[in-house]
């Protein structure tokens, strides 16, 4: 991992170590993001009585690890494994793991351009972190379009090569409801119905396509970049098909299992 970070962490802060010694009572770790060293003892290891420490943790294993005290003037760093709940740790391992993602993008861009790695990564770096304090972060607001290479200090040439492989890698991810939409009736003016009902469906969003699949039935299909907006453009459909609904007129929706 190229990202490291200056002074000393945080208490109470969430950090990425790697066990290097393990003692009767003890553990030592390397915390990466600062180059630091620190200590766990044994009663912050796992509640409850250990009898020995090697089940669990082995050196070279990467722990998460929360910061207890911190004695910057004889660089002492305690650290409680057992204090990071299952939620701290998989945000903590999620941030590393989007920060190496960015790391390898510009890694790869290096070999393309032919320039050695840290010294790209380094000019991009210094200027992205006055701004941001991961790689990751910048890289998001590229992609949605909230931040600019250039703006940010980084020479135009690079600035648009980089974009570019940004927007490649980070697309957002897509997601989809898909289901089937089923509208019957027997008023006199049922095809007009129909189609206003159907009308009304697609000026909910851009982002939903109706086909038709025959008899009165549709496949309604949802792409969003999150289920959350996704979802409520659902309950909006659901609210025209209720309006839809009178002693003549019935319609449905059955959404399709995800795999």
């Amino acid at each position: 991992m190229l990202y490291k970070r200056k002074g000393f962490p945080e208490v109470d802060e969430i950090i990425l170590c790697k066990v290097t010694k393990i003692f009767p009572n003890s553990v030592f770790v390397d915390i990466l993001e600062y180059g630091k060293s620190g200590m766990i003892h044994i009663s912050e290891i796992s509640p409850g009585r250990i009898r020995n420490l090697r089940d669990f943790v082995s050196v070279d294993r990467q722990i998460v690890c929360k910061v207890l005290r911190i004695d910057q003037e004889k660089g002492h760093i305690d650290l409680s494994l057992r204090r990071v709940n299952s939620h701290q740790r998989n945000e903590k391992l999620d941030e590393i793991k989007q920060e190496l993602k960015a790391e390898s993008l510009v890694q790869n861009l290096a070999k393309k351009l032919g320039k050695p790695k840290m010294e790209l990564y380094r000019s991009i770096s210094d200027k992205v972190f006055a701004e941001y304090s991961h790689l990751y972060l910048c890289f998001r607001d590229v992609v949605s379009g909230e931040a600019n290479m250039e703006k940010l200090g980084i020479e135009k040439k690079l600035a648009q090569e980089l974009e570019e492989a940004i927007l490649d890698k980070f697309k957002p991810p897509k997601v989809y409801i898909k289901g089937e939409i089923k509208l019957r009736t027997y008023s006199s003016d049922g095809v007009e119905k129909i189609k206003s009902a159907l009308l009304e469906i697609e000026k909910v969003s851009p982002k939903i396509d109706l086909f038709y699949l025959g008899a009165g039935r549709f496949k309604l299909v949802i792409e969003d970049s999150d289920y959350k907006p996704a979802e409520k453009n659902i309950d909006k459909v659901q609210g025209i098909l209720e309006q839809f609904n009178d002693k003549l007129s019935a319609a449905s929706f059955e959404r399709e299992k995800s795999d």
